[in-house]
């Protein structure tokens, strides 16, 4: 039971800093669209995109090093290296299975495993709705320069 209630600690502060990476990406596109930077190319939306992306990616390099600090913490692990080794492993739900923690903590790994696909999955979302914002601006951008070329 105290693996069930840890994990949901660090499950929710993980994806809380899930949700400061995303703020982050969509506020750094914001700021981008301002200053007229993006909105116009394929190809600086294409770089916004992949900006924003990073970004998310940071925070889920973030999440795996809060497990893994975690596994260091409970004794699970001497190094810090294994422990975020295997949390990339339980986050990804790659799940090679070469590390295994103790039984005590065990039930640790699927609750890490669970909050890595909510968050892959808010990233997806998170990116999806980027890069539509972007082609939307585009196309906009295209037909007032058309009207503006006819008029």
């Amino acid at each position: 039971m105290t693996a069930v209630l840890i994990g949901i600690g660090v499950t929710l502060s993980a994806l809380l800093v899930q949700g400061m990476a995303a703020e982050l990406s969509f506020r750094s596109v914001g700021a981008l669209l301002t200053r007229r930077a993006v909105g116009t190319s394929v190809w600086r939306n294409g770089i916004a995109t992949v900006m924003f992306i990073m970004i998310l990616w940071m925070g889920h390099l973030a999440q795996m090093t809060i497990w893994a600090a975690v596994f260091l913490t409970l004794g699970e692990f001497e190094a810090f290296a294994p422990a975020f080794y295997h949390s990339a492993v339980n986050y990804t739900t790659l799940g090679y299975g070469d590390i295994v923690m103790s039984a005590h903590w065990r039930l640790l790994g699927p609750q890490e495993a669970a909050g890595g696909s909510l968050a892959f999955g808010w990233s997806t979302a998170a990116t999806v709705t980027i890069v539509m914002r972007l082609v939307r601006i585009r196309h906009r951008n295209e037909e007032r320069d058309r009207a503006t070329v006819r008029s």
